[in-house]
Protein backbone atom coordinates (compact mmCIF):
# COMPACT_ATOMS: atom_id res chain seq x y z
CA UNK A 1 0.00 0.00 0.00
CA UNK A 2 1.16 3.53 -0.61
CA UNK A 3 2.05 6.20 1.92
CA UNK A 4 -0.79 8.08 3.64
CA UNK A 5 -1.18 10.75 6.29
CA UNK A 6 -2.02 7.99 8.80
CA UNK A 7 1.16 6.11 7.98
CA UNK A 8 3.24 9.26 8.32
CA UNK A 9 1.76 9.78 11.79
CA UNK A 10 2.59 6.18 12.77
CA UNK A 11 6.19 6.63 11.62
CA UNK A 12 6.53 9.88 13.58
CA UNK A 13 5.13 8.28 16.73
CA UNK A 14 7.38 5.22 16.69
CA UNK A 15 11.00 4.12 16.43
CA UNK A 16 12.49 2.13 13.57
CA UNK A 17 13.65 -0.98 15.41
CA UNK A 18 15.45 -2.22 12.30
CA UNK A 19 18.01 0.59 12.40
CA UNK A 20 21.55 -0.78 12.34
CA UNK A 21 22.70 2.12 14.52
CA UNK A 22 20.46 0.83 17.32
CA UNK A 23 21.86 -2.69 17.03
CA UNK A 24 19.48 -4.29 14.53
CA UNK A 25 21.24 -7.04 12.62
CA UNK A 26 20.65 -9.14 9.52
CA UNK A 27 21.48 -12.67 10.70
CA UNK A 28 20.99 -14.97 7.73
CA UNK A 29 19.35 -15.27 4.36
CA UNK A 30 18.75 -17.82 1.66
CA UNK A 31 20.81 -15.85 -0.86
CA UNK A 32 22.31 -12.36 -1.29
CA UNK A 33 24.37 -12.87 -4.41
CA UNK A 34 23.79 -9.41 -5.92
CA UNK A 35 23.61 -7.22 -2.80
CA UNK A 36 24.25 -8.07 0.88
CA UNK A 37 21.38 -8.39 3.33
CA UNK A 38 23.00 -5.92 5.76
CA UNK A 39 22.27 -2.99 3.43
CA UNK A 40 18.54 -3.36 4.13
CA UNK A 41 19.07 -2.06 7.67
CA UNK A 42 21.17 1.01 6.85
CA UNK A 43 19.61 4.21 8.26
CA UNK A 44 20.27 6.49 5.29
CA UNK A 45 17.93 6.64 2.33
CA UNK A 46 18.75 4.22 -0.51
CA UNK A 47 20.63 5.63 -3.47
CA UNK A 48 21.16 4.88 -7.14
CA UNK A 49 24.72 4.82 -8.48
CA UNK A 50 24.58 5.16 -12.22
CA UNK A 51 26.98 2.92 -14.11
CA UNK A 52 28.45 1.23 -11.01
CA UNK A 53 29.00 -2.51 -11.28
CA UNK A 54 30.85 -5.01 -9.11
CA UNK A 55 31.95 -8.60 -9.66
CA UNK A 56 28.36 -9.86 -9.32
CA UNK A 57 26.60 -7.30 -11.49
CA UNK A 58 24.89 -3.93 -11.06
CA UNK A 59 25.58 -2.39 -7.63
CA UNK A 60 22.31 -2.02 -5.75
CA UNK A 61 21.68 -0.33 -2.41
CA UNK A 62 19.77 -3.04 -0.60
CA UNK A 63 19.42 -6.83 -0.39
CA UNK A 64 19.11 -8.67 -3.69
CA UNK A 65 19.07 -12.40 -4.37
CA UNK A 66 19.91 -14.09 -7.66
CA UNK A 67 17.22 -15.18 -10.11
CA UNK A 68 15.54 -18.28 -8.69
CA UNK A 69 15.23 -21.11 -11.21
CA UNK A 70 13.73 -23.73 -8.92
CA UNK A 71 10.77 -23.95 -6.53
CA UNK A 72 10.52 -22.02 -3.26
CA UNK A 73 11.34 -18.46 -2.32
CA UNK A 74 14.03 -16.35 -0.69
CA UNK A 75 14.03 -15.08 2.89
CA UNK A 76 16.07 -13.06 5.37
CA UNK A 77 16.07 -13.26 9.19
CA UNK A 78 16.76 -10.03 11.09
CA UNK A 79 17.16 -9.22 14.76
CA UNK A 80 15.23 -6.23 16.06
CA UNK A 81 17.24 -3.68 18.02
CA UNK A 82 15.16 -4.34 21.17
CA UNK A 83 12.07 -6.29 22.20
CA UNK A 84 9.14 -4.28 20.90
CA UNK A 85 5.54 -4.01 19.83
CA UNK A 86 5.25 -3.18 16.15
CA UNK A 87 2.86 -0.79 14.45
CA UNK A 88 4.07 -0.45 10.85
CA UNK A 89 6.32 -2.27 8.38
CA UNK A 90 8.03 -0.63 5.41
CA UNK A 91 9.30 -2.91 2.62
CA UNK A 92 11.04 -0.27 0.54
CA UNK A 93 11.82 -1.22 -3.08
CA UNK A 94 13.22 2.11 -4.28
CA UNK A 95 15.45 1.74 -7.36
CA UNK A 96 14.37 -1.88 -7.72
CA UNK A 97 12.13 -1.78 -10.78
CA UNK A 98 12.38 -4.91 -12.94
CA UNK A 99 13.96 -6.86 -10.10
CA UNK A 100 11.71 -6.24 -7.08
CA UNK A 101 9.76 -9.17 -5.53
CA UNK A 102 6.14 -9.39 -6.68
CA UNK A 103 5.07 -10.52 -3.19
CA UNK A 104 6.37 -10.52 0.38
CA UNK A 105 5.31 -11.79 3.78
CA UNK A 106 6.66 -11.24 7.29
CA UNK A 107 6.63 -13.52 10.33
CA UNK A 108 7.96 -12.90 13.84
CA UNK A 109 9.14 -14.65 16.98
CA UNK A 110 10.18 -13.76 20.51
CA UNK A 111 13.29 -15.50 21.68
CA UNK A 112 16.26 -14.88 23.95
CA UNK A 113 18.56 -16.59 21.43
CA UNK A 114 18.92 -16.51 17.66
CA UNK A 115 16.31 -18.47 15.70
CA UNK A 116 17.08 -22.01 14.58
CA UNK A 117 15.54 -24.21 11.89
CA UNK A 118 13.14 -25.42 14.59
CA UNK A 119 11.91 -21.96 15.60
CA UNK A 120 8.16 -21.46 15.43
CA UNK A 121 7.29 -18.28 13.55
CA UNK A 122 4.03 -16.35 13.97
CA UNK A 123 2.47 -14.70 10.91
CA UNK A 124 2.72 -10.92 11.10
CA UNK A 125 2.00 -9.96 7.49
CA UNK A 126 0.34 -12.29 5.02
CA UNK A 127 1.55 -12.69 1.46
CA UNK A 128 1.04 -9.20 0.04
CA UNK A 129 1.80 -7.73 -3.39
CA UNK A 130 4.70 -5.29 -3.63
CA UNK A 131 5.25 -2.42 -6.02
CA UNK A 132 8.66 -1.56 -7.36
CA UNK A 133 10.62 1.62 -6.73
CA UNK A 134 8.54 2.82 -3.75
CA UNK A 135 7.69 2.40 -0.08
CA UNK A 136 5.32 -0.49 0.62
CA UNK A 137 3.73 0.26 4.00
CA UNK A 138 1.72 -2.23 6.03
CA UNK A 139 0.10 -1.70 9.43
CA UNK A 140 0.61 -4.42 12.03
CA UNK A 141 -2.41 -5.61 13.99
CA UNK A 142 -0.55 -7.72 16.59
CA UNK A 143 0.05 -6.35 20.09
CA UNK A 144 2.59 -9.07 20.96
CA UNK A 145 6.25 -8.43 21.76
CA UNK A 146 8.81 -9.54 19.18
CA UNK A 147 12.59 -9.85 18.95
CA UNK A 148 13.16 -11.33 15.45
CA UNK A 149 11.52 -10.96 12.04
CA UNK A 150 11.63 -13.17 8.95
CA UNK A 151 11.10 -11.38 5.64
CA UNK A 152 10.08 -13.77 2.88
CA UNK A 153 10.06 -12.56 -0.73
CA UNK A 154 8.28 -14.47 -3.50
CA UNK A 155 10.04 -15.78 -5.41
CA UNK A 156 13.21 -13.64 -5.41
CA UNK A 157 14.46 -10.12 -6.10
CA UNK A 158 15.64 -7.05 -4.22
CA UNK A 159 14.55 -4.87 -1.31
CA UNK A 160 16.26 -1.54 -0.66
CA UNK A 161 15.28 -1.06 2.99
CA UNK A 162 13.31 -3.04 5.55
CA UNK A 163 12.00 -0.93 8.42
CA UNK A 164 9.84 -1.90 11.39
CA UNK A 165 8.32 0.93 13.40
CA UNK A 166 7.30 0.16 16.95
CA UNK A 167 7.60 0.83 20.66
CA UNK A 168 10.43 -0.55 22.78
CA UNK A 169 9.32 -2.89 25.55
CA UNK A 170 11.18 -3.20 28.84
CA UNK A 171 10.36 -3.95 32.46
CA UNK A 172 10.95 -0.56 34.05
CA UNK A 173 10.42 -1.94 37.56
CA UNK A 174 13.84 -3.60 37.14
CA UNK A 175 15.61 -0.51 35.80
CA UNK A 176 18.60 0.56 37.89
CA UNK A 177 18.91 4.15 39.15
CA UNK A 178 20.90 6.36 36.82
CA UNK A 179 19.52 4.85 33.62
CA UNK A 180 19.35 7.00 30.48
CA UNK A 181 15.62 7.68 30.39
CA UNK A 182 15.81 9.31 26.95
CA UNK A 183 17.84 6.68 25.06
CA UNK A 184 16.20 5.41 21.89
CA UNK A 185 16.82 1.84 23.06
CA UNK A 186 14.83 2.68 26.18
CA UNK A 187 11.95 4.07 24.15
CA UNK A 188 12.94 7.73 24.10
CA UNK A 189 11.95 9.81 21.07
CA UNK A 190 12.59 13.27 19.66
CA UNK A 191 9.18 14.84 19.03
CA UNK A 192 9.82 18.26 17.52
CA UNK A 193 12.49 20.90 17.07
CA UNK A 194 12.93 24.45 15.87
CA UNK A 195 15.18 23.40 12.97
CA UNK A 196 17.19 20.40 11.75
CA UNK A 197 18.76 21.77 8.60
CA UNK A 198 22.02 19.80 8.82
CA UNK A 199 21.34 16.88 11.17
CA UNK A 200 18.23 15.04 12.36
CA UNK A 201 17.00 15.51 15.93
CA UNK A 202 16.52 11.76 16.41
CA UNK A 203 20.30 11.27 16.25
CA UNK A 204 20.59 12.76 19.74
CA UNK A 205 19.19 9.59 21.33
CA UNK A 206 21.29 7.00 19.49
CA UNK A 207 23.81 4.81 21.34
CA UNK A 208 27.52 5.60 21.31
CA UNK A 209 29.19 8.78 20.12
CA UNK A 210 28.46 10.26 16.73
CA UNK A 211 30.57 9.08 13.80
CA UNK A 212 30.65 12.61 12.32
CA UNK A 213 28.75 15.88 12.45
CA UNK A 214 26.16 14.27 10.17
CA UNK A 215 25.44 11.83 13.00
CA UNK A 216 24.10 14.54 15.32
CA UNK A 217 21.52 17.31 15.48
CA UNK A 218 22.58 20.59 13.85
CA UNK A 219 20.57 23.68 12.99
CA UNK A 220 21.19 26.42 10.45
CA UNK A 221 22.87 29.63 11.58
CA UNK A 222 20.26 31.66 13.45
CA UNK A 223 19.92 35.20 12.11
CA UNK A 224 17.00 36.25 14.30
CA UNK A 225 16.52 36.60 18.07
CA UNK A 226 15.87 33.53 20.20
CA UNK A 227 17.38 30.07 20.38
CA UNK A 228 16.96 26.59 18.89
CA UNK A 229 15.28 23.78 20.78
CA UNK A 230 14.28 20.12 20.62
CA UNK A 231 11.60 18.29 22.66
CA UNK A 232 12.46 14.79 23.88
CA UNK A 233 9.91 12.31 25.18
CA UNK A 234 11.43 10.01 27.80
CA UNK A 235 11.04 6.29 27.38
CA UNK A 236 9.45 6.25 30.82
CA UNK A 237 8.67 9.07 33.29
CA UNK A 238 11.18 9.52 36.08
CA UNK A 239 13.19 11.83 38.29
CA UNK A 240 16.27 13.29 36.66
CA UNK A 241 19.62 13.55 38.44
CA UNK A 242 22.11 14.33 35.66
CA UNK A 243 22.14 15.49 32.06
CA UNK A 244 24.96 14.84 29.61
CA UNK A 245 25.71 16.66 26.36
CA UNK A 246 28.16 15.33 23.80
CA UNK A 247 29.46 17.73 21.13
CA UNK A 248 31.59 15.11 19.33
CA UNK A 249 32.93 16.52 16.03
CA UNK A 250 31.26 19.88 16.62
CA UNK A 251 34.18 22.30 16.95
CA UNK A 252 33.45 25.62 15.26
CA UNK A 253 29.70 25.17 15.47
CA UNK A 254 28.86 23.85 18.96
CA UNK A 255 26.27 25.85 20.96
CA UNK A 256 27.56 28.65 23.16
CA UNK A 257 25.24 27.53 25.96
CA UNK A 258 22.64 24.88 26.66
CA UNK A 259 19.66 24.81 29.01
CA UNK A 260 16.73 22.46 29.72
CA UNK A 261 13.08 22.66 30.69
CA UNK A 262 10.78 19.80 31.61
CA UNK A 263 7.13 18.84 32.13
CA UNK A 264 5.20 15.86 33.45
CA UNK A 265 2.55 14.94 30.88
CA UNK A 266 2.97 11.18 30.40
CA UNK A 267 -0.37 10.67 28.66
CA UNK A 268 -0.41 13.80 26.53
CA UNK A 269 -0.51 13.38 22.72
CA UNK A 270 2.78 14.22 21.07
CA UNK A 271 1.23 17.07 19.09
CA UNK A 272 0.01 18.76 22.29
CA UNK A 273 3.44 18.64 23.92
CA UNK A 274 5.15 19.82 20.75
CA UNK A 275 2.78 22.77 20.37
CA UNK A 276 5.02 24.87 22.64
CA UNK A 277 1.94 26.38 24.32
CA UNK A 278 2.83 24.77 27.67
CA UNK A 279 4.59 26.25 30.66
CA UNK A 280 8.01 24.56 30.87
CA UNK A 281 9.68 24.78 34.31
CA UNK A 282 13.45 25.12 34.26
CA UNK A 283 15.38 21.89 34.77
CA UNK A 284 18.85 23.22 33.95
CA UNK A 285 19.88 26.88 33.78
CA UNK A 286 22.02 27.97 30.79
CA UNK A 287 25.48 26.38 31.00
CA UNK A 288 28.46 26.81 28.67
CA UNK A 289 29.44 23.98 26.35
CA UNK A 290 32.80 23.03 24.87
CA UNK A 291 33.91 21.84 21.46
CA UNK A 292 34.14 18.11 20.77
CA UNK A 293 33.61 17.14 24.42
CA UNK A 294 31.32 15.23 26.77
CA UNK A 295 29.95 17.44 29.56
CA UNK A 296 27.75 16.21 32.39
CA UNK A 297 25.73 18.58 34.58
CA UNK A 298 24.50 17.70 38.07
CA UNK A 299 22.59 18.38 40.15
CA UNK A 300 19.62 19.67 38.18
CA UNK A 301 16.51 21.33 39.59
CA UNK A 302 14.25 19.00 41.57
CA UNK A 303 10.99 19.13 39.63
CA UNK A 304 9.66 15.76 40.72
CA UNK A 305 8.74 13.24 38.03
CA UNK A 306 8.97 14.40 34.41
CA UNK A 307 8.03 12.84 31.08
CA UNK A 308 9.41 15.35 28.54
CA UNK A 309 12.55 17.48 28.33
CA UNK A 310 13.09 20.50 26.11
CA UNK A 311 16.78 21.03 25.30
CA UNK A 312 17.66 24.57 24.25
CA UNK A 313 20.78 25.54 22.28
CA UNK A 314 21.79 29.19 22.75
CA UNK A 315 21.68 30.52 20.13
CA UNK A 316 22.15 27.66 17.64
CA UNK A 317 24.67 25.04 16.50
CA UNK A 318 24.98 21.30 16.80
CA UNK A 319 25.52 18.48 19.24
CA UNK A 320 25.95 14.75 18.90
CA UNK A 321 24.11 13.16 21.84
CA UNK A 322 21.94 14.00 24.86
CA UNK A 323 21.63 11.67 27.87
CA UNK A 324 18.99 12.17 30.57
CA UNK A 325 20.07 10.09 33.58
CA UNK A 326 17.55 9.39 36.31
CA UNK A 327 15.33 6.92 38.12
CA UNK A 328 12.19 5.56 36.48
CA UNK A 329 8.98 5.95 38.47
CA UNK A 330 8.24 2.24 38.11
CA UNK A 331 11.55 1.51 39.84
CA UNK A 332 10.46 3.40 42.92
Amino acid sequence: MTDTIEHAALIAAHTNLLDARLGALALSCSDDFFAPMSRMLEPQEPEWREGLYDDHGKWMDGWESRRRRGPGNDHCIVRLAAPCRLALLDIDTRFFTGNHPPFAEVSACRSETAPTPHTEWSPLLGKEPLRGNQHNLFEVASDDIWTYLKLSIHPDGGVARFRAYGTVHRDWSLAAPGIDLAAALNGGRALACSDQHYGAMGNLLLPGRGASMADGWETRRRREPGFDWVILRLGYPGRVQQIEFDTAHFKGNYPHQVSCNAVFLPDAPDADVASQSLYWPTLLEPCPLEADAVLRFAPVAELGPISHVRVNMHPDGGMSRVRIFGTALAAG
